[in-house]
C-alpha cells in the first residue's frame, strides 16, 4: 500500500474548508424554515476526484482499528487514533508527514467471540493547545499538547468512552458512555468528572451548541436526538429523525443557521433546532454511514458511506434543504470523514490499515 502525499489543489473539486469542531458561534436569523425545502440555486455538476490512500504504521493481519477522527485546523494536522497500535496518528496535511502520540493503554476484549485489541478511538478540539484523547483500552481520557504531542493530564472513568466533545461555553469535556447508557462531564482543566446523565438508551453522536446552551444527542436504539440543557444537564427536547430500527448516528450542527444535521445509516436529515426539532430536509446518501464532516465555511457536508464506498458532498442552504454536488467512489468500509481546510477529505479504512483521502 502506497504513502501518498497530496497536494492542495482540492478547488478543482470545490471541497469546503474548515472544521466543524472550530466553527465561531453565531445565532440564527431569518424566518422558520419551511419543511422539506431545498436550494433555488442550481447545484453545480459533479467534478472529478479520486480516492487515494494513506498507509498507516503498525497495521497487522486485523487492519488498524480505527473510529472517530479530527481536523485540527490550528496546526493543519488529522488525528487519528489507532486503537490497537496504542498510538494517536497525527498527520501533517500539507506534506502527508506522519508523527505519533505513544503511550496510550490498550485492552484485549472479547465481542462474539472474537478476540481484538481495543485503545485510543475519538479525538476532540480543546482550547488553543489542547485535543482530548477518548481511550477505550484504559477507559480514560486525556488532555495532549497539540504541538508538542505529549499527553498530561488523564481521568479513568469507570465505563468506556466513546464520542467526546469540548464545550468551550462551559469549559467541559462531555463523554458518550454508551455501555451504561450515560455522558460524563468532565472539567476542561483538570477532567474531574463534574456530573453523570442517565438516559433510557445509549447515547450515540454528539454536538455542542455554545449559542444556544446545549448539547444535543441521539439515542441510537429509541431513533431519537435530544437537546440537553448545558446548565441544568437536562432534556429540554426530544425529537424524532425517523432513521427507522438502526438508529441515527452522527451529529453536526450548522450554528449560524440553527440546523442540526442527523446521519441515518443511509441518509441525512436536517433538523431546525429553533422549531421543535422539525425536520427540514433529507438525502440519500448510501448505506454504511456513521459519523460525518460538516464545513461552516461553505456549508458543505461530506458524508461517507462503508458498505456504498462512496463518498457524497452536498450543500446545505439556510433553510436546511440539502443538494448533493457530488458522489465520488471511495472503497468499502471507508467511513467517519472529516475535511481539511485546503478540501482534502480523509475517511477511515480499518481493514486496509489506511485513511482513504478524496481530492482532485
Amino acid at each position: 500500500m502506497r504513502n501518498i502525499v497530496l497536494g492542495a489543489a482540492a478547488a478543482v473539486l470545490g471541497l469546503g474548508c474548515g472544521s466543524p469542531q472550530s466553527a465561531p458561534a453565531t445565532s440564527p436569523t431569518g424566518a422558520a424554515p419551511t419543511a422539506g425545502a431545498s436550494s433555488s440555486a442550481a447545484a453545480p455538476a459533479p467534478m472529478p476526484a479520486k480516492a487515494t490512500t494513506l498507509a498507516l504504521p503498525g497495521g497487522g493481519p486485523d487492519g488498524v482499528a480505527m473510529d472517530y477522527l479530527l481536523y485540527n485546523p490550528r496546526t493543519n494536522t488529522v488525528w487519528v487514533p489507532a486503537g490497537n497500535t496504542a498510538v494517536v496518528d497525527v498527520i501533517d496535511v500539507a506534506t502527508g508527514k506522519v508523527s505519533r502520540v505513544e503511550g496510550f493503554p490498550t485492552k484485549e476484549v472479547e465481542r462474539r467471540g472474537v478476540k481484538r485489541l481495543i485503545g485510543p478511538s475519538a479525538a476532540a478540539l480543546g482550547d488553543t493547545g489542547t485535543v482530548y484523547v477518548g481511550n477505550r483500552g484504559d477507559s480514560s481520557v486525556c488532555a495532549v499538547d497539540e504541538t508538542r504531542l505529549t499527553r498530561g493530564a488523564c481521568a479513568v472513568l469507570d465505563n468506556s468512552p466513546d464520542g467526546i466533545a469540548y464545550v468551550a461555553r462551559t469549559h467541559e469535556v462531555w463523554v458518550t458512555t454508551p455501555r451504561d447508557k450515560s455522558i460524563r462531564v468532565l472539567d476542561g482543566a483538570t477532567l474531574a468528572q463534574k456530573a453523570r446523565i442517565e438516559f433510557e438508551g445509549g447515547p450515540e453522536g454528539f454536538a455542542a451548541d455554545n449559542t444556544r446552551g446545549r448539547f444535543y444527542t441521539n439515542l441510537e436504539d429509541k431513533d431519537v436526538t435530544l437537546a440537553i440543557d448545558l446548565a441544568s444537564r437536562k432534556v429540554v427536547a426530544t425529537w424524532k429523525p425517523a432513521c427507522g430500527e438502526e438508529g441515527p448516528r452522527g451529529l453536526r450542527l450548522a450554528d449560524a443557521e440553527g440546523i442540526l444535521l442527523v446521519a441515518c445509516t443511509g441518509r441525512l436529515v436536517s433538523l431546525d433546532v429553533a422549531h421543535d426539532g422539525a425536520a427540514i430536509g433529507s438525502l440519500d446518501t448510501g448505506e454504511g454511514v456513521d459519523d460525518f464532516d460538516y464545513s461552516a465555511a461553505d456549508h458543505r457536508v461530506y458524508v461517507g458511506a462503508a458498505k456504498a464506498a462512496r463518498l457524497t458532498v452536498a450543500a446545505l442552504d439556510a433553510h436546511g434543504g440539502l443538494t448533493q454536488l457530488a458522489s465520488i467512489p471511495t472503497k468499502e468500509g471507508a467511513r467517519n470523514g472529516v475535511v481539511s481546510r485546503d478540501g482534502h477529505v480523509y475517511l477511515v479504512n480499518s481493514r486496509e490499515s489506511a485513511l482513504v483521502v478524496v481530492g482532485p
